[in-house]
């Protein structure tokens, strides 16, 4: 069991947790580790360090020091594609992604876990495209000992989901890019939407295997929706004709394709315009005139999660909503900031 005693009567007891001895702006960490035997010649140091009375451990116990708890807490929130590797330091692991990809969190069990009280979970925010090895997460057990039955209970729930935290791998696409609008295909004005879409395509790894810029014809787009696909593009993504003037038929001229799921409008600013539907399997993403000016949009929000493979609903683009409104800062730092933090 676990018992406190006056420091000084510590001497050849093993401690049951670590001493932290913090020197500011020097260092901080461990002066002894749990297990350490204490001696005489530790007594000053540990008073010094504000330690009148210490744990030792006695025999047997059914009470968990927070390192154990820590590992088993640790073992079974992380689900596919996130580990931990190092000891607990006082009570703590750091959850890692063990993959490149998008990085996502079951909110609703994470919820549940932290509502023990005695453990905790604090994490990215979920849909966090992160690298190979970047920390996703935390977890302690809070107290220095905890029941086992507590860490049972919180256990069980993370591992009922399968692991509240995962990392899914994202695709390397191909992408086929249609940019509609007389304007653009008469030569009235010149396209800044190309480079845009490949620099944001390249950054997840992706390629743009071919652009064609066509007229506002459904029959047109429809017939190149088709080619693109025919040529191997494994994601469509458009640009102009998706506001409700009579001229702008990309959405239109996809329907006339066979696009099915088509869904079109999203809580987002900016981005209210976006479109989402697949033509022969295929993603279709339409990215709305916004995309020309806004730094990141929906548009950003959706595409890891595409490429992640996941399905997108109406109830998805819903609930991006609630934190959906950029706050047009001066110098953008998306991802790093509130837009699109929806959970």
């Amino acid at each position: 069991m676990i018992q406190i005693v006056r420091v000084e009567q510590a001497v050849g007891q093993a401690l049951a947790h670590d001493i932290t001895e913090i020197r500011p702006g020097e260092f901080k960490g461990p002066a002894f580790k749990k297990g350490y035997v204490v001696k005489q010649n530790d007594i000053n140091k540990l008073i010094k360090l504000g330690k009148n009375h210490l744990y030792i451990i006695k025999g047997e116990t059914d009470l968990l020091h927070e390192d154990e708890a820590a590992e088993a807490l640790a073992t079974a929130l992380c689900g596919d594609g996130v580990y931990w590797k190092d000891q607990p330091r006082e009570g703590k692991i750091c959850l890692l992604a063990e993959r490149e990809g998008l990085f996502k969190v079951n909110v609703d069990a994470l919820n549940r876990f932290n509502e023990f009280g005695e453990v905790m979970c604090a994490t990215k925010h979920t849909y966090s495209v992160v690298k190979k090895d970047d920390q996703v997460g935390a977890t302690r057990a809070i107290p220095l000992l905890i029941g086992r039955s507590m860490i049972d209970d919180a256990v069980r729930t993370a591992k009922d989901c399968g692991g509240i935290l995962t990392t899914l791998p994202m695709r390397s696409v191909k992408a086929g890019v249609l940019i509609t609008g007389n304007e653009v295909y008469d030569g009235h004005i010149e396209d800044k939407f190309e480079s845009i879409i490949r620099k944001k395509v390249e950054a997840l790894n992706g390629t743009i295997m071919d652009v064609v810029f066509l007229p506002d014809d459904d029959e047109r787009i429809a017939e190149a929706a088709h080619k693109l696909i025919e040529h191997g593009a494994d994601i469509l993504i458009t640009t102009g004709g998706m506001s409700v003037d009579p001229d702008d038929r990309t959405r239109f001229g996809l329907q006339k394709a066979g696009a099915e799921g088509l869904l079109y409008g999203a809580a987002v600013l900016p981005g209210a315009m976006f479109m989402i539907a697949h033509l022969k399997n295929v993603p279709v993403l339409g990215i709305p005139a916004c995309g020309l000016f806004a730094a990141a949009t929906v548009f950003d929000l959706i595409y890891p999660r595409v490429l992640a493979g996941e399905t997108i609903t109406r109830k998805d683009i819903a609930r991006l909503g609630h934190g959906g409104m950029c706050l047009k800062c001066k110098i953008c730092n998306f991802p790093n900031c509130s837009f699109g933090k929806s959970n």
